[in-house]
């Protein structure tokens, strides 16, 4: 080998390595933990992980390629969020993904700095996570569940489908979704379509029974079910209390429906996990979440079950209908 082939040789092998370090660090395993309110078995996570799994595959992030996911479920338990968060945190991940305000609370709890991005969250000023949706200020960001506002659309719904209803229970657990925010609203909302607003907060199964049950004994009434992981937890039970007293009721899931319930509006559970694997990727590239605008879902859905509908009675309104995405017959 003379002198310059030498040199060439020599310049193309520096030249080399620094593009292979940079493909080594660039596939460094990265570390974040998920805090979820739901059990992992139930078929709403399992479609919201996907969500979550594909938005971050998009963006290069391959699960225990260049990323590791520590997993939580509380199981719908209220219970089970401090000590899981500070689990979570204990392990020093780069930064928390986390569904639902209690999840979100338990971790501020544990630190005001790790980075966070939350989903399912629908008041996440009045929780205290951030200082507004423009510029949250602190270590939160994520995407807003619902505007209080909604609850006008689910009231307007269930008197659309029944005209003669004149009292709507809202049913939540105040200890896992923000209550008193959805039912300020509604209150304000409800005498304009002439509809008597009946708070039932509920906290188990049996509390969930008693409540509707209650309820039921005066006619014309429905019940609006707001975003809550303890009565996803309760789905079945629900779904045939609903039927056996014969209430119309508007859910914020689509497996309500599909499970036999009259009808659901809300957000793409898939979508706004997908939507948040946005931010998990800005904020792993360098991002500071203060920075980071609150985000409001894109994607809503409008799910009818026509044979619940035949079975109350209740002739669906061709405005209702034509403006359904998916219609269970």
């Amino acid at each position: 080998m003379n002198r310059r082939e030498f040199i060439t040789l020599l310049g193309g092998a520096a030249a080399v390595r620094p593009l292979a370090a940079r493909g080594q660090q660039a596939e460094r395993m990265r570390r974040i933990g998920m805090l979820a309110s739901q059990a992992e078995a139930d078929p709403d996570m399992q479609a919201r992980l996907d969500g979550f799994r594909h938005g971050l595959q998009a963006l290069g992030w391959i699960e225990d390629r260049n990323v590791h996911i520590d997993y939580r479920f509380t199981g719908g338990r209220e219970d089970r969020f401090r000590p899981l968060a500070k689990e979570l945190v204990a392990l020093k991940p780069e930064l928390i993904f986390v569904q639902s305000t209690p999840g979100a609370v338990a971790l501020q709890r544990e630190s005001r700095t790790l980075p966070i991005v939350f989903v399912n969250v629908s008041d996440p000023i009045g929780a205290g996570l951030v200082a507004s949706l423009a510029r949250p200020g602190g270590n939160f960001t994520g995407v807003l569940q619902y505007e209080a506002s909604i609850t006008g659309k689910w009231l307007a719904m269930l008197k659309e489908i029944s005209p003669t209803l004149v009292r709507v229970a809202l049913v939540a657990n105040p200890k896992t979704t923000p209550f008193g925010y959805f039912q300020r609203a509604a209150l304000a909302l409800a005498p304009s379509l002439a509809i008597e607003l009946v708070a039932s907060p509920v906290q188990d199964a049996p509390d969930t029974e008693r409540a509707i049950e209650s309820f039921a004994r005066v006619p014309n009434g429905g019940l609006v079910l707001p975003p809550d992981a303890t009565t996803t937890g309760h789905r079945d039970l629900i779904i045939a209390l609903v039927a056996r007293y014969r209430l119309p009721a508007v859910y914020t899931l689509r497996s309500f429906v599909e499970g036999g319930g009259l009808m659901s509006y809300g957000a793409e559970q898939a979508d706004m996990f997908r939507q948040a694997a946005g931010y998990v990727d800005r904020i792993l590239r360098g991002a500071n979440p203060g920075d980071l605008p609150v985000q409001v879902p894109v994607k809503y859905e409008t799910i009818l079950n026509l044979k619940t509908a035949k079975e109350l009675d209740l002739p669906v309104p061709p405005g209702l209908l034509v403006a359904a995405d998916r219609v269970i017959e």
